[in-house]
């Protein structure tokens, strides 16, 4: 069984909402605003790429991502790696084709069923709403976590409101930064 990892940049009241930027959110940008550059507080980003054998995607994360990354060298052990998008609407033809194979899945089954296949680590950059719906479904098996020092109120949010039994995690890795950043990564106990 493949693990599933959940990576997100995470304000300190769980709001993952425009960490980099994104047009019509009030604090777009706010892991770069006010927060000091600390290299080796993203250090566990070039891991996941070295670790990371397919990615999986919500279709708005993916339409953000698909443009930008291909082209970045900060990425480029993404781009030969097999991705995958959950999404009921989008369509073969809006798939970019400089980023590797990519599938379109339509359903949490199908996502459990990507992950009972071979191979290693699946990643999920951003998709919120994905995550939260992955979450309850017990699909995520890891979460790789840089909670940084700042209250935003309002935004989406990394985990979901649904009322639910209680999820044990086990905290596996953590480092605190100068920067105030956390590292934190989490398995999920089954």
């Amino acid at each position: 069984m493949r693990t599933l990892i959940s990576t997100a940049f995470v304000s300190l009241d769980g709001v993952v909402e425009a960490p980099g930027g994104e047009a019509g959110y009030r604090n777009a940008g706010w892991t770069f605003k006010d927060i000091e550059f600390v290299p080796e507080a993203y250090e566990i980003k070039g891991r996941e790429q070295k670790e990371a054998s397919a990615m999986l995607f919500g279709r708005t994360s993916y339409e953000a991502f698909s443009p930008v990354w291909p082209a970045m060298e900060e990425f480029a052990d993404y781009k030969p790696l097999p991705k995958y998008v959950v999404s009921t609407t989008l369509t073969d033809d809006a798939l970019v084709s400089d980023w590797g194979d990519t599938t379109i899945l339509r359903s949490l089954d199908e996502v459990a069923a990507l992950k009972e296949t071979d191979g290693g680590p699946i990643i999920m950059h951003g998709s919120a709403t994905l995550n939260r719906a992955l979450s309850d479904a017990g699909l995520i098996d890891r979460y790789h976590l840089l909670v940084f020092p700042v209250l935003l109120g309002a935004g989406k949010r990394l985990f979901s409101e649904t009322d639910k039994d209680a999820q044990k995690l086990k905290l596996v890795e953590h480092e605190a930064y100068s920067n105030g950043i956390q590292m934190n990564v989490f398995d999920v106990v089954r």
